[in-house]
């Protein structure tokens, strides 16, 4: 009879005794450890977590457990080891408690112990009581440090402590950690950490953060060559960007831009020799984006047609572009004044020729548009008039129509930078050209606009044709940023090569690889090949399910990513997950992830922002890309298991999967791709042998057998 399947057998290990497969209370009682209640069972692994009742339905048969001290006397005993007089013991249990505390359930009873307080007061006050050991024993200061900041970071990394509580002296005293020249770098990296964390979790700490914290004082980090410290001293200003009052935002960058950061960030992190990370690229994306949304306010002012500083730009607009003054009162009766400038307005492609404020009051673009005209008007001149005048020659269906061009560019510029929304929790995706000028948007304008008129002339549009146009300038922008360009010269050079021909091209190529027949009998062969196609596609994705995903747990605190691992058993019968500590090279065994769930008990899989983890509040989780990339298990009794996909292909398999282990239809974006792609392909081979060859009503005759064999070479 097979034993009960809650039963398994296990190996304990105590120091100095070899394991042995018993009972626990036994083993107590034959060690003569006393009283079972200051004992508790770990993982013996490098986790070291305790054995709890929300886990022990993990552990597996053949596993190593740890015969330890309880969490509560483990923590009991760290506490009053920390305060030792003694230099190393103090430092051997700093060390300790930073490792134990990545375990919850050590860290709930060193935080019942008040142990928080402990460690901001030794922060606070330690620091000065071997000030004069520093000189003599700077490195043991350094790990003594770095070990409490580390510990301190492990344990607020759990979410049971607010922000709120800590004091002006604890902040201060981490800022001048920051703000010193010559530090312990993981002294530097675990301070940069928790500012980034006080800024991001509250609105209150961050007023009191800035106040200790200067751009200035953050600038030397990033001229060094430690891309972790770079990287912790970027977060930590995009946490203040961030954070920052509307208001102060403009001034911030401004202070930013006289400070030359993009320069330095270009110089020392950008275009150093040590490959970017993905963390420090996700850094500079959240950098470039927090920059972009600084055009919202613009992008969303609509034009005041009484304003006359505002008109007055629209005059400057044709001033330049004419080579006119201003006429005197005098110089001709009003009618006529009105009847050239709406002349010269028709020739700037207004759409309201008698008043083109008018065309500027939709938003989104509003002023950003007119921003952008008047810097292409004032600082590429020359490209300016000869547009202007290029199109006021041609006939008037065939005229580019540059103030109607300029706004709707604009418009479209900021959908693809995606200006005013809050930057992606799992996005990489910065430019390195938008780092290469201070004002790169509106250069990005300007190389855009004369791409347009471009592309217009060699398309030979007419008006009718403007949306079309549009398009086609849309295709060339996007494929031209998806190689990356490292300057705008390269962007403009890359533009070059998608003229309006070659994206012809591209266009053909495509349609042709994604022909679709719609004669009768192909249509049948379709539908006849189709439900072979879809099986094809469902075995593939419960496989890549079965090899398992790496997914990143989010939190507000970036800096130490958490991961966790999740594939699906060979029988197809169980999801296996589990906490890793870093990210894995490669598949992660089934036996080493803790966590189980039956496939028979899942009850529906939930997209977007139905799932239970994005209807939390955060700061970076409230955006489409990550709602995007969201999906929840329901199982049990309203029970789920919340994923967040490492990008929309992880997403279309893990969600295409679960809803084939379930029944239900696949019906991702990649899906679809693969279907017309694999049914495209087989298609055509099927086609293949008919083409061009003539198919006998009745099978060929067996040829005669030949009149000798002498062919034949005999191997042996």
């Amino acid at each position: 009879m097979p034993p009960p399947a809650d039963i398994v057998k296990v190996a304990i290990e105590w120091p100095g005794a070899f394991p042995n497969v018993h009972v626990f209370i036994s083993f107590v009682s034959r060690w003569s450890l006393g009283s079972h209640e200051t004992y508790a069972l770990q993982i013996a692994d490098a986790t070291n977590f305790y054995i709890t009742e929300k886990n022990r339905n993990d552990i597996k048969n053949g596993s190593i457990l740890r015969l330890t001290t309880s969490p509560y006397q483990t923590a009991l005993q760290l506490h009053e080891r920390i305060q030792s007089s003694s230099m190393d013991a103090k430092l051997e249990s700093l060390k300790d408690l930073a490792n134990a505390s990545r375990d919850i359930t050590f860290a709930q009873e060193f935080i019942n112990l008040d142990g928080i307080s402990l460690l901001t007061q030794m922060v606070e006050s330690g620091t000065e009581r071997y000030q004069k050991l520093q000189k003599i024993m700077k490195p043991c200061f350094g790990d003594l440090l770095s070990f409490t900041l580390t510990a301190f970071v492990e344990l607020m990394d759990h979410g049971i402590v607010s922000w709120d509580t800590f004091s002006v002296a604890f902040i201060k005293k981490i800022a001048s950690f920051v703000n010193k020249t010559a530090m312990d770098t993981a002294v530097l990296q675990r301070s940069l950490a928790i500012l980034e964390s006080m800024v991001l979790n509250s609105q209150d700490l961050y007023h009191k953060v800035a106040q200790e914290i200067t751009i200035g004082q953050l600038i030397p980090h990033l001229q060094g060559t430690d891309q972790d410290i770079q990287t912790y001293t970027i977060a930590v200003i995009n946490a203040l960007f961030l954070k920052a009052p509307e208001e102060k935002r403009q001034e911030m960058a401004h202070i930013l831009a006289q400070k030359q950061l993009r320069s330095i960030i270009l110089t020392n992190v950008i275009r150093s020799p040590t490959p970017i990370n993905d963390e420090m690229a996700h850094q500079l994306y959240v950098l470039q984006v927090l920059n972009f949304n600084l055009l919202e306010d613009r992008m969303m002012t609509k034009m005041d047609p009484q304003d006359q500083a505002q008109r007055d730009i629209i005059f400057e607009l044709r001033r330049i572009a004419f080579d006119v003054e201003s006429e005197p009162n005098n110089g001709g009766s009003i009618e006529k004044r009105k009847s050239m400038y709406t002349r010269d307005y028709k020739k700037l492609g207004f759409i309201n020729h008698v008043n083109p404020a008018v065309d500027f009051t939709q938003i989104p673009p509003g002023m950003l548009a007119l921003d952008n005209m008047l810097y292409f008007a004032k600082h590429h001149q020359d490209a300016y008039i000869r547009i202007v005048l290029e199109n006021s020659s041609r006939e008037d269906k065939h005229e580019c129509p540059f103030g109607r061009s300029s706004i709707e560019l604009t418009k479209m510029l900021c959908e693809i930078l995606k200006v005013g929304e809050l930057p992606s929790e799992n996005c990489h995706d910065f430019h390195p050209m938008f780092f290469t000028h201070e004002r790169s948007f509106v250069e990005f304008f300007c190389i855009c606009i004369q791409l347009l008129n471009k592309t217009w002339k060699e398309m030979r549009a007419t008006s009718e044709d403007f949306n079309k146009v549009m398009q086609v300038v849309r295709e060339q922008i996007m494929r031209a940023l998806s190689v990356k360009p490292n300057s705008l010269d390269q962007f403009k050079s890359r533009l070059q090569n998608l003229s309006y021909t070659e994206i012809l091209k591209i266009r053909q190529s495509e349609r042709m690889n994604q022909e679709d027949f719609q004669s009768r009998p192909i249509l049948e062969l379709r539908e006849k090949i189709q439900p072979e196609i879809m099986e094809l596609i469902k075995q593939q994705r419960l496989n890549r399910l079965c090899e398992g995903t790496c997914f990143r747990k989010i939190s507000s605190r970036r800096r130490q990513d958490k991961f966790w691992y999740c594939r699906l058993s060979p029988n197809h019968k169980v999801l296996h997950y589990g906490d890793l500590e870093e990210s894995p090279q490669g598949e992660v065994p089934h036996d080493s992830l803790q966590d189980k769930l039956p496939v028979a008990d899942i009850k529906a899989v939930i997209t977007g922002k139905d799932c239970p983890h994005m209807k939390e509040k955060g700061a970076l989780k409230q955006n489409k890309e990550v709602l995007e990339l969201a999906f929840s298990v329901l199982y049990e009794s309203d029970e789920y298991l919340n994923f967040i996909a490492p990008d929309k292909h992880e997403y279309c398999v893990w969600t295409d999967g679960l809803n084939a282990l379930l029944g239900k239809e696949m019906t991702s974006d990649y899906t679809k791709t693969d279907m017309d792609t694999l049914l495209s392909m087989e298609m055509k081979l099927r086609l293949l042998d008919l083409e061009n060859i003539q198919i006998p009503e009745a099978p060929p005759p067996i040829p005669k057998e030949p009149s000798n064999y002498d062919f034949v070479y005999d191997c042996n």
